[in-house]
Order: C-alpha cells, then sequence, then structure tokens
C-alpha cells in the first residue's frame, strides 16, 4: 500500500518522473518474470511433451498464471488512478471453456483481457502461427501451453503439392483438440487486424468504429471444440482518448478505459451445423455464419458508441 501511494503521488506532482519509474519498474519486472520462469517452464513442458503428464501440464500453466498476475498487479499498483470501466457476466468462472471474440484496435488488447480474465476466466489462449515456435521463450511457451499453432500454405504450395489442401485446416483442428480436456478461453480478434483508419476506408467497412469481421476462425474453433465449450463470449474494448502503444499501458497513460463483455448466443442450427464441418463443406452454412458474425458486429459497433458517449458525459473525477 505504501508503495502504491508512493507511485500515485509521483505520477502527480511529477508526470513525467512518475511515468518514467512506472515504465521502467514494469519492464524491470516483466523481464525479470519473463527470465526467471523460462527455466522451469522449459524443464515442465518438455516433461508435458515427453511424457504427458497432467502433473507437468497443470505446472506449465501455473507458471503463465503467475506472470499475468504479476503483470496485473503492477497494473494495480503502478498505475495513477484510473477510470476503468468494466462490465462482467456474473457466471462466468475459471473452470469454464469459453470462446472469446473482441475487436483489436492496440498491442495493449491482449494484455487487457489477460488482465480482465485474471481469477474470472480460464488461462488465455489464441491462434498463432507455427513459425512463432522458433522465437525463444515466447514461442516455446506458447507450444507447451498448448495455444492453437497454424501452419499456413500458400496457393503456390497447394500447386506444386496438391495433398497439403485443407492440411492446414486439419492441423488446426487437432491443435485445438489439445484443450478439450482442460478449461479453456480461446481468444479471437475476427476482424484479423488491429484496426486503423486507412485499413477501415481501404476495405470500405460499413462499420464506424470496426473493420469487417471474419468467421473462418471462429467456426474453425466451434467444429473443433462446439461440444466442450460451456459459452461464446464477446468481448468490447474502447480507448476514449485515443488508442494506446504497449508503452502506454506501463506509463499510466491510458486514465480511461471501457470493457464490456456478454455472452452471446448463436443459433442452435447453425451451430450443429458447424460442428459438423458444415462451414467448410457446406455455402448456405457459410452464408448464415457471415450474417450471424455481421449482426454480432452491428451490435458491437452500437455499444462502442455508447460506451463512449457514456464517458463523455458521466466523466469521474481521477486522481494523477
Amino acid at each position: 500500500m505504501r508503495l502504491t501511494s508512493t507511485i500515485r503521488k509521483m505520477h502527480k506532482l511529477s508526470p513525467k518522473l512518475g511515468k518514467t519509474v512506472s515504465l521502467a519498474t514494469a519492464t524491470g519486472v516483466i523481464a525479470a518474470n519473463s527470465f526467471g520462469g523460462s527455466i522451469p517452464l522449459w524443464l515442465m513442458g518438455v516433461g508435458k511433451v515427453i511424457t504427458g503428464a497432467s502433473i507437468a501440464d497443470k505446472a506449465v500453466i501455473k507458471i503463465a498464471t503467475h506472470w499475468i498476475s504479476s503483470n496485473s498487479a503492477l497494473i494495480d499498483n503502478m498505475l495513477p488512478r484510473k477510470d476503468w470501466r468494466i462490465n462482467l457476466p456474473d457466471d462466468i468462472h475459471t473452470n469454464g471453456k469459453y470462446l472469446l471474440v473482441s475487436n483489436h484496435q492496440s498491442w495493449v488488447d491482449t494484455s487487457i483481457v489477460q488482465y480482465i480474465g485474471e481469477k474470472r476466466l480460464p488461462l488465455t489462449r489464441f491462434f498463432t502461427k507455427f513459425e512463432l515456435i522458433y522465437i525463444p521463450i515466447v514461442g516455446q511457451a506458447f507450444y507447451f501451453l498448448d495455444f492453437p499453432m497454424m501452419r499456413r500454405h500458400s496457393k503456390e504450395a497447394i500447386a506444386k503439392n496438391p495433398a497439403l489442401k485443407g492440411k492446414d485446416i486439419e492441423e488446426a483442428k487437432r491443435a485445438c483438440a489439445l484443450l478439450k480436456d482442460k478449461p479453456f478461453t480461446l481468444l479471437n480478434y475476427l476482424e484479423g487486424t488491429r484496426f486503423t483508419k486507412a485499413k477501415q476506408a481501404q476495405q470500405k467497412s460499413p462499420y464506424t468504429h470496426l473493420l469487417k469481421p471474419r468467421a473462418g476462425g471462429l467456426s474453425l474453433a466451434i467444429s473443433a471444440l462446439g461440444e466442450d465449450i460451456d459459452g461464446i463470449l464477446d468481448m468490447t474494448i474502447v480507448y476514449p482518448d485515443g488508442v494506446p502503444s504497449y508503452g502506454d499501458l506501463w506509463k499510466g497513460n491510458i486514465k480511461r478505459l471501457g470493457v464490456d463483455l456478454r455472452y452471446i448466443d448463436i443459433p442452435d442450427a447453425l451451430f450443429e451445423s458447424i460442428k459438423q464441418g458444415g462451414y467448410e463443406n457446406d455455402e448456405d452454412t457459410k452464408a448464415q455464419m457471415f450474417d450471424w458474425v455481421e449482426q454480432v458486429w452491428r451490435q458491437k459497433d452500437e455499444r462502442i458508441s455508447t460506451m463512449l458517449a457514456d464517458f463523455e458525459t458521466s466523466p469521474k473525477a481521477q486522481d494523477a
């Protein structure tokens, strides 16, 4: 508590110094946790791969959870007072199995998802490129934690070897299947990339705050995990003061943030059809899925407008 008070006073009396201290402290703590946890992560991860032992799997998840908890503690204790408005369902829990969709604006988004999910949701995972496995520490952590890692085959490669057609989907489903026997939150940014005004104009997006959504990743996850999920969650993130950089988070520059998390319902018939592979094999199912995703996105676009307006009509006093 004394440290928290000191840091916040520093932000108030000397904002520049406060930001420097917060960023330096966060960088040091995150780096120390990352490197300090890498050895046990490697040992437990290799043990998991070789033996398949559940105790090794649980140890790997515990290491990752500790890393996220440390980051969350930094947010709570190292940053100045903030107006963060967070709306969550009452019935989410750490033993659940969820698919999570979200809008995407900044590298900060994933840290916010982890912060919101700590002690409320299972460990968040997301689709990654298989090539990331070669990045020291981070790539292996993704692999040991059963992040679905996708190999994409180019049109040229498929033309040379037709047997590769559809292999990326099969491999992605096998990767998702690794999550079946454990709690999970599988995150999918439906826009496929971070929102910018330039991208919005380029694709002629019909939404005010969003890019056009894609349905393939979510459909793949439903196909691989449909029988096991407890619900589909939709997270909406807004930054009323502008899209931040990752450094802005740790400097304490994100004074205002809005997060709305809610369940979204997909029609039972559509859900069952996708579970049976209909998205890949049936054009009618694919069209219905696109219609449903676009409906979700229209509602999200309106929600973003409402959330942003709420900050302007009911501002809260802030210290520092």
